[in-house]
């Protein structure tokens, strides 16, 4: 299992997962109440990586921005691998897209 450490931006106008000099970043529209934004960005964080998003479990940082997810069935190479992918310009509302149909 691998985990991976995010930076949340709720109430975002276009949601999506991008990377940046500060690391992952997850954009999503809901707001930060009752673990709204922390479940969007965990479905977001899934539609990103590939995953289901039964395999991505929050780890830390349920009332925080930055969290802490876990990834079951990915190496920590894997796992690298496929946030690359996102920095190379993989991510963005496409994915908010696929989040939001699971």
């Amino acid at each position: 299992m691998a985990s991976v450490v995010v930076r949340v931006v709720p109430r975002s106008a276009e949601p999506g997962a991008v990377q940046d000099r500060r690391g992952l970043v997850l954009r999503v529209r809901a707001a930060p109440e009752r673990g709204r934004a922390t479940e969007e960005a965990r479905r977001l964080l899934a539609a990103a990586l590939d995953v289901p998003a039964s395999a991505v479990r929050l780890r830390s940082g349920a009332t925080a921005r930055t969290k802490r997810f876990d990834v079951e069935g990915l190496s920590a190479e894997e796992l690298a691998r496929r946030l690359a992918v996102l920095g190379e310009g993989g991510g963005g509302p496409g994915i908010a897209a696929r989040a939001n149909g699971c």
